[in-house]
């Protein structure tokens, strides 16, 4: 935050900035900055452990929910949607404030925790569309929810399912643009444009 406040590594200014210094903030409100932390403070096999376990659980979280039907648990859901948001506000980070993110010692670990916060919103999502009679049809089993959310995260739409209430087309449009943002940060790790300094560094020193 203080390196951003002070334009140490990225020359912005007005609503840049802002938008810099909220998403660095609002890790601030969530455990896995708080986790990673205290696991930097051990060795390096520890560190990847716990932050492999933490994000284990944020993907098993939802998926257990929607499992054993507890939607009506709305402690559960709640919790849920709280590692929702720091899923959600981690991925824009990462494009945004990426210069002020030490670089990763695996980038193929990096991609493939990448790639399961991706499943954990497709199953909190799918937790999310199961609240309610918000579509054309009702979901007569769990795994309709997944399927849908991730129709909806793919933006293929084949039509079998659609939202009919406000809630439902508004937790459609907040997926897709999840997924677009998603999708963003995966070119540009993979095609390196961002690559200067960095999270996205890969050249050798």
């Amino acid at each position: 935050i203080k390196a951003i406040w002070n334009n140490q590594h990225n020359e912005d200014n007005g609503l840049e900035k802002i938008v810099r210094l909220l998403l660095s903030i609002s890790l601030l409100i969530f455990p896995g900055t708080y986790i990673k932390n205290i696991a930097y403070k051990t060795n390096h096999t520890l560190q990847d452990l716990f932050i492999d376990i933490y994000i284990l659980f944020k993907v098993a979280f939802p998926f257990i929910i929607i499992r054993f039907g507890l939607q009506e648990n709305n402690f559960l859901i709640v919790l849920m949607l709280y590692f929702l948001c720091e899923t959600f506000l981690y991925i824009p980070t990462l494009i945004f404030a990426s210069d002020e993110l030490s670089s990763p010692r695996s980038y193929k670990r990096s991609m493939l925790l990448l790639f399961l916060n991706y499943l954990e919103v497709v199953f909190a999502f799918a937790v999310l569309y199961t609240l309610g009679d918000n579509f054309n049809e009702k979901f007569d089993h769990w795994f309709d929810a997944v399927y849908f959310s991730f129709v909806t995260s793919s933006s293929i739409g084949y039509g079998d399912y659609f939202p009919i209430t406000y809630y439902g087309k508004v937790l459609v449009s907040i997926q897709a643009m999840f997924f677009l943002t998603f999708l963003v940060l995966f070119i540009n790790f993979f095609s390196n444009k961002i690559k200067t300094k960095g999270y996205f560094n890969t050249d050798e020193e």
